[in-house]
């Protein structure tokens, strides 16, 4: 065991003195598998952020019951604390007539015009949010007939059309940036491939050599893989970084972006979790594309007589 540790040792650090001989290459090799790396990354992250920042309300789907005009608010109270008690219903809040028409006023931008509206044309209103377990079709529609059935009750609206277009959205830029992922990794087996293979190339009399003395393909392989994986890991940390900086960067236009819509949303940055994801990838990655290309050109290579 002691011995095969050594020797595994012995080639990781055969592999870095090597990379650490050719800088320039090296460079360039590890700065393209970082750019592939970056964008599924970035994008990952910025679906992350918006689902984070919609988590409150992704999911959740109002029903609105509108009064009719003659219900009195007292039996607007009622009905609110009857539905409280139903199962299934997280949260009924009720919105008086008079509010309504304050909140109608002050954001609407109409306030001239009402003044000249006898009374107050507004109705009496429920909000009324379902628990996150009871939005299914068949039970908001159960809630909705239930709703409507009662006889002070104008109409019932259930806005779900836009948690529905929300998360067609976010489920569609997953499916894009899984595909993106795919695309780029592939790339990524092709540079670290084609690179192994040019390094395989040049050390071919050195590779004959060690085969006439009784070198395994595995044991000739073993450094080559140490290098996919090098350049993997090193290209992953690579990506994380470019991650961050753009992160900074765009942070404080975005919270001035936000903020001038009243809002706190803010882009989120890689954690532990994100950077060993990323670079396990950029290390399987590597691994994967210096063993096919090790064992696609090895065995072409024997010694000669």
């Amino acid at each position: 065991m002691t011995g095969w540790v050594l020797r595994h040792v012995q080639s990781a650090l055969f592999a870095a003195g090597r990379l650490a001989r050719t800088p320039i290459a090296t460079v360039f090799t590890v700065l393209v598998v970082a750019i592939a790396l970056t964008l599924p990354a970035a994008l990952s992250l910025a679906i992350q952020s918006v689902r984070s920042a919609t988590g409150e309300f992704a999911n959740a789907i109002d029903v609105t019951v509108y009064f009719k005009q003659d219900v009195a608010l007292e039996k607007a109270r009622q009905l609110a604390s009857s539905l409280r008690q139903r199962s299934g219903i997280a949260r009924v809040e009720l919105i008086p007539a008079d509010e309504a028409l304050k909140q109608f006023r002050e954001q609407s931008g109409f306030g001239a015009a009402l003044d000249v509206l006898q009374g107050n044309p507004l109705p009496h209103a429920l909000d009324v949010r379902p628990k996150a377990d009871a939005t299914d079709p068949a039970r908001m529609e159960s809630l909705r007939r239930y709703l409507a059935a009662w006889p002070e009750v104008e109409l019932v609206q259930v806005d779900s059309e836009w948690v529905q277009r929300l998360n067609a959205i976010l489920d569609l830029l997953r499916r894009l940036v899984k595909g993106a992922a795919v695309l780029l990794g592939v790339g990524v087996l092709a540079v670290v491939g084609n690179t192994i293979r040019l390094e395989i190339y040049a050390r071919r009399a050195e590779i004959e050599v060690t085969k006439l003395v009784g070198g395994s393909n595995a044991f000739v392989r073993r450094p080559f893989l140490y290098t996919g994986l090098l350049y993997g890991v090193l290209g992953s940390l690579l990506a994380a970084f470019m991650v961050w900086l753009g992160l900074y960067l765009l942070d404080g236009p975005v919270g001035r972006l936000s903020a001038s819509y009243g809002s706190s949303f803010q882009l989120m940055s890689p954690g532990w979790r994100e950077l060993g994801i990323l670079t396990g990838a950029g290390a399987v990655l590597g691994i994967a594309g210096a063993w096919m290309a090790a064992a696609r050109h090895l065995a072409r290579i024997e010694p000669r007589a």
